[in-house]
């Protein structure tokens, strides 16, 4: 058989042999470069999904990143526009408010859990007004309303109340919305309501 050739021959011989970096097993054992590494997670993140600055930064922390390495690495893509919590927050706030129904109340408290500034959120919840947040709370009480049908007026009220309730919106405007909408039925009583106008939260 002919001489060996390439890296089997040169172990056979003792000389060293010629591996690129990557496949050898010093770089198998390498530790992996930190910042390397938070950037890889922020990329699956945002891939996977629109993220807030403090969400990702959560992530990184929860990864055992140095802070110091995840906040050079959040600045590096907030500067090129990957990461932007003011355009987060408005989407945020246009598809719950579409999607679930929620009220600028409850969009506030969920914007907050998401890492996102009181200032941030403010602009963001500018989107909903008064007027936008009526209209809402008007089709579910409606919604709710024809799905209770042929219940006791009482039962009625409260199921009403609860689920806006549950979605942030103020006492008030409730009974206001719950008593109209009775009255358009021709159910004058309405039991279990607070005056309109006036906030039972």
């Amino acid at each position: 058989m002919g001489e060996p050739t390439g890296r089997s021959a040169a172990r056979r011989r003792g000389r060293p042999t010629t591996e690129t970096p990557g496949d050898g097993p010093a770089a198998q054992d390498a530790e992996p470069d930190p910042e390397s590494v938070a950037r890889g997670i922020v990329l699956r993140r945002l891939a996977a999904a629109a993220q807030s600055r403090g969400q990702l930064a959560v992530a990184l922390a929860r990864r055992d990143v140095p802070e110091d390495v995840a906040t050079r690495v959040l600045d590096r893509f907030t500067e090129v526009g990957l990461i932007d919590d003011q355009e987060y927050a408005r989407m945020f706030v246009r598809s719950r408010h579409a999607e679930r129904g929620l009220s600028r109340r409850a969009l506030g408290v969920e914007l907050r859990r998401k890492g996102i500034d009181d200032d941030t959120a403010a602009v963001a919840l500018e989107d909903v007004d008064d007027a936008d947040e009526e209209q809402t709370a008007r089709a579910i009480v409606r919604r709710r309303l024809r799905s209770t049908a042929g219940l006791e007026t009482p039962v009625r009220v409260r199921r009403v109340c609860g689920a806006l309730g549950r979605k942030g919106y103020p006492g008030g405007l409730v009974a206001r919305l719950v008593r109209e909408e009775l009255a358009a039925e021709g159910v004058d009583d309405a039991d279990g309501l607070p005056e309109a106008g006036v906030d039972n939260d």
